[in-house]
């Protein structure tokens, strides 16, 4: 029998997700960030090509973002509420993550890997984050599909795409938990 973690189990079983709208300051300083993102950093990296990187924003960075976020959901021609909710993930966050996908070129871990491990760098962030005592939310949208917003809000390379932003503060509410999968309706035993 493998040596078991008893206390990280029942976290994992347990975690979950602070809604961003109800997380507020005070938030993680740097030194208690930095815990918190080398722990998002031990995530498998098919070849230690570490393709991701982080970009910590907070206090008038996450106003920039705010307004840039309106000004470009206008550009686009967004619904109201859409530009709206984007930008009150920024205005009203006490610090935001912003988990960047940055594949590196290899003839070994095709892209879509590099994908993955910056998705896992998202999840690990997340939960790293909670167990630390924050309250933390993973959120995309669709600021980080447009790669005009990205380039121009955060300075990403062309190659370059948001795996996520992972908002992080004190929590004001904790929700009640939601319906999870069905194990047994989608999970296949194979013996043979």
């Amino acid at each position: 029998m493998p040596d078991a973690n008893p206390a990280a189990m029942q976290f994992l079983l347990s975690r979950r997700s602070r809604p961003a709208k109800t997380l507020r300051a005070p938030a993680p300083d740097r030194a208690a960030l930095m815990p918190i993102l080398t722990a998002a950093a031990r995530t498998p990296d098919h070849g230690k090509l570490e393709p991701w990187r982080f970009i910590v924003l907070q206090g008038a960075a996450l106003q920039r973002l705010a307004v840039l976020t309106q000004a470009r959901g206008r550009q686009l021609g967004l619904e109201e509420t859409a530009i709206e909710k984007a930008r009150t993930a920024f205005a009203d966050s006490p610090l935001c993550v912003a988990v960047v996908s940055s594949p590196k070129p290899s003839d070994k871990v095709p892209p879509v890997e590099q994908v993955y491990s910056a998705g896992a760098v998202c999840l690990s962030l997340l939960n790293a984050a909670l167990a630390s005592g924050w309250g933390a939310n993973w959120l995309t949208g669709w600021p980080a599909h447009d790669t005009t917003f990205q380039s121009q809000a955060l300075g990403l390379n062309a190659d370059e795409t948001i795996a996520g932003f992972i908002h992080i503060g004190t929590e004001t509410a904790t929700p009640s938990d939601r319906p999870r999968p069905d194990l047994a309706g989608m999970t296949q035993w194979v013996d043979e």
